[in-house]
């Protein structure tokens, strides 16, 4: 497996763009500074400009170097990252703009799978957090179901299949409905 980390890791640092597991569905990673690898994954996706695309990183110290967090918002991270949700925050000056959407926020997703963080890990480096599917199709489980271009794709065997719940953690809304819905909502509910 370390051999596949780190061919994944080598495509990542020359813009190059690669299929990954996560704890919910295959992800189409590029690093998330690199404008060339951001336009590859807008092109293999065929994803409108201008519609923001997540970004997975390993660890809180990633996670505050992309985002500004308050203390309620940590509160909501501690308990249920790292996992199947996507917490919408203000973004940093450092995050591209194409990822954002112009918003002047990031979605950023803090899977709970070992390749996948360890892949960030070496790269020192969030990477994009989309499903590794052309926009609008089936979300991939297995890599048979990957139907865009990649450079490398880490096979991680039949994944949950169930998206992450997007959570924008300023308007507590409920972006997308997904994984641990029920108790998010409990969550939010209780944090005012």
């Amino acid at each position: 497996m370390d051999d596949i980390i780190q061919r994944a890791v080598s495509v990542l640092r020359r813009d190059g763009i690669i299929v990954y597991p996560t704890d919910t569905i295959y992800g189409l990673g590029g690093d998330a500074f690199s404008d060339i690898a951001i336009e590859r994954v807008y092109e293999a996706k065929n994803r409108l400009r201008g519609k923001p695309i997540s970004i997975a990183i390993s660890d809180i110290e990633m996670l505050a170097c992309v985002a500004y967090i308050d203390k309620k918002e940590m509160g909501f991270i501690n308990r249920f990252l790292p996992g199947p949700v996507t917490v919408i925050l203000e973004a940093k000056k450092c995050v591209p703009d194409e990822l954002t959407g112009g918003t002047g926020k990031i979605g950023i997703r803090w899977p709970d799978h070992k390749i996948a963080l360890t892949i960030i890990r070496e790269l020192d480096a969030p990477i994009t957090a989309t499903s590794a599917n052309i926009s609008g199709e089936i979300s991939p489980r297995r890599i048979s179901e990957v139907n865009v271009r990649n450079d490398l794709v880490v096979d991680g065997g039949e994944l949950p299949g169930t998206p992450s719940t997007v959570v924008d953690l300023h308007s507590k809304e409920i972006i997308r409905p997904g994984s641990q819905l029920d108790e998010i909502v409990d969550y939010l509910i209780r944090m005012g």
